[in-house]
């Protein structure tokens, strides 16, 4: 089990990207503008840099959501190697059963 303030750290981050994705595109889109003048993509630029870092949506790190568990993560089920296997061998999983020969 990962630690508490390392899962709500990632939760906290979460919703600060959610927060700020519509700044922080306008501020891209006003960046990447070749035909506005180079001072006001400047403007836009520091403004960008001025938000938080933690807004950006490649701050972000997958985990699972059951234990927090930062490695061998599956993106399709958003669940570690380790809870896949046991919520498999239980059945909880439709359609996916534990193989053994």
């Amino acid at each position: 089990m990962a630690k508490k303030s390392m899962v709500n750290r990632e939760v906290k981050r979460a919703a600060m990207v959610k927060r700020d994705a519509a700044k922080r595109a306008v501020l891209k889109a006003a960046i990447h503008d070749q035909t506005k003048p180079v001072e006001e993509r400047f403007k836009a630029s520091i403004k960008l840099a001025a938000l938080p870092r933690n807004g950006a949506a490649n701050r972000m790190h997958n985990r699972c959501e059951l234990t927090g568990r930062p490695h061998a993560y599956y993106r399709k089920l958003k669940l570690s190697r380790i809870m896949l296997r046991d919520l498999a061998s239980f059945g909880q999983i439709p359609g996916m059963v534990k193989s053994s020969w």
